[in-house]
């Protein structure tokens, strides 16, 4: 008897597990299955992945046929500047570091010294866009340190080291970092260019250039960002343009100037930057897009120089000073106008300082930089449909491209205390007369964002001289700071109450600065 109720447990518990089995694949295995495996063997249509709708793996991209297409098209730059007599008609930046006891100690043992400046040798790439020898690359690849100055020597090395040929520059552009160079050569390997506006996030690129002063080098990455702005052309030019493409592809010293490709070998950007906290490659690099490249390098070409459209307008490059603009005006995103010239396209179509753009033809601005790569590629006569906030009101207007930059000065008094990041009025003349001064401009009040806050000054503080020059009002002010040559400059004044005369030294060099569109 126990005999059977055993076989019967048995038998029964059998029964209840295959007929679990059979109730879940029926019920509830296929409830399942949309989420993360395939549905009835087929893939979502959405689904991500570099499989096909049909589970077959799709073909790995090969980068050999553009590799190969494109390194003989890339050549190695290298330029040299000799050694020279320091003289004080040098720029500040290229006599920086000046030390007495460098001079002391360097004539003592034989050597140069501080009087003169050591010859300079650089390392770039460039990429050859015809067969008779024009060539693009960098401005800075072949500018002295300050990219104002041409380096007299400039040799071009074929792929591979096949010959060397001595380069002319035939025109730069300080304002996107290009340059074109020409060597005397024909029938050479040339890269053609691709469209760099159709360029997506994700898609593989490839950069080929001389880091190190190695041969040829190809590294991949892909697309990470478009439109990227990272304010490294201001350090060349008054008016920078950057609009670059963003990418993990690996670059280092000497891959400026060299080629930024598709997987079909097309040119879709030159390699020019990189931001390398320690020096080196730490994992993005920025090109300037093949769009900008293929209209600056005709410009040159057929006219010497640039023909680009502007605006006339001025911002400032601060971003805390803009956001400061924007929050007063209850705006959250856009470009304050700091000033127009009265003859720009701008200007011409109604805008104004303290209006604040934030559209181009349809697409979301956020900083000046993005309008200077906006409209890049544009001609003079050109017209842009420019969006802008004027007391809270949306107004759209056509802009036509003037024929030539204008910086646009900023001489009026508000516009002066705006870059300077300062609240200022005119002293009465009878509280002059009580302070026994002809005159000033008193500081009511110092913004976080200002050059001013760099300094001990204290609100209350009236300015009565500027390097040297009286100053009795808030125009003779302007005007005479908008008459500087120097960046850094001397306010002498009085606080009143207090004994004695203050002076503070203001650097209006760097971040403070403004740009111009």
């Amino acid at each position: 008897m126990k005999f059977k109720q055993l076989l019967f447990i048995v038998v029964i518990s059998v029964l209840s597990a295959f007929g679990g089995v059979y109730i879940y694949g029926k019920f509830f295995r296929g409830a399942s299955n949309g989420i993360g495996t395939t549905m009835d063997g087929k893939l979502p249509v959405n689904y991500a992945s570099f499989f096909d709708n049909n589970g077959n793996a799709a073909d790995p991209t090969d980068f050999t046929k553009a590799s190969q297409s494109a390194v003989p098209a890339v050549v190695h730059i290298k330029t040299k500047i000799p050694a020279r007599k320091l003289s004080n008609d040098l720029p500040n930046s290229e006599s920086r570091g000046y030390d007495p006891f460098e001079d002391f100690f360097g004539d003592m043992f034989g050597g140069m010294g501080p009087q003169m400046i050591p010859e300079q040798r650089a390392s770039g790439s460039g990429v050859i866009i015809s067969q008779d020898g024009y060539i693009v690359t960098n401005n800075h690849v072949i500018s002295d340190r300050n990219g104002k100055d041409i380096a007299p020597e400039i040799k071009v090395t074929l792929n591979e080291g096949r010959k060397t040929y001595t380069a002319k520059v035939v025109g730069r552009d300080p304002s996107t970092d290009l340059a074109v160079l020409k060597i005397e050569a024909i029938n050479l390997p040339y890269l053609i260019y691709g469209n760099s506006d159709n360029l997506q996030l994700g898609q593989w690129v490839l950069a080929v250039g001389y880091p190190f002063n190695l041969e040829a080098t190809v590294t991949a990455g892909i697309i990470s960002a478009k439109g990227r702005s990272i304010g490294i052309n201001s350090q060349q030019s008054q008016s920078p343009v950057e609009s670059f493409i963003q990418t993990d592809a690996a670059v280092n010293s000497g891959n400026s100037g060299g080629a930024l490709i598709n997987t079909n070998g097309e040119l879709i950007g030159i390699n020019s930057a990189i931001l390398a906290p320690g020096g080196t490659y730490a994992g993005y690099s920025f090109a300037i897009p093949s769009s900008i490249v293929k209209k600056i390098v005709n410009d040159i070409v057929k006219y010497g120089d640039v023909k680009r459209g502007y605006l006339g307008v001025t911002y400032s490059s601060q971003p805390s000073q803009n956001e400061e603009y924007l929050k007063r005006a209850n705006v959250q995103d856009g470009v304050y106008v700091m000033g127009t010239d009265p003859d720009g396209g701008a200007g011409k179509a109604g805008i104004k300082r303290g209006d604040i753009i934030t559209k181009l033809n349809g697409n979301q601005i956020v900083s000046g930089l993005e309008i200077s790569g906006a409209i890049a590629s544009a001609q003079p006569g050109d017209k842009v449909k420019i969006t802008y906030i004027r007391n809270g009101k949306e107004n759209t207007v056509d802009v036509v491209l003037s024929a030539q930059s204008k910086i646009v000065q900023l001489s009026s008094a508000e516009a002066i205390a705006d870059r300077l990041g300062v609240d200022l009025k005119n002293v009465s003349g009878d509280r002059a007369e009580q302070l026994r001064i002809k005159g000033g401009v008193e500081v009511t009040n110092i913004r976080p964002d200002g050059p001013f806050k760099k300094t001990r000054m204290e609100k209350g503080f009236i300015i009565t001289s500027v390097n040297g020059q009286e100053v009795k009002s808030m125009d003779e002010f302007a005007q005479t700071l908008s008459q500087l040559r120097s960046s850094v400059i001397a306010l002498v004044g009085i606080y009143p109450g207090y004994s004695g005369r203050y002076t503070y030294q203001i650097n209006l060099a760097g971040d403070e600065g403004g740009g111009a569109f």
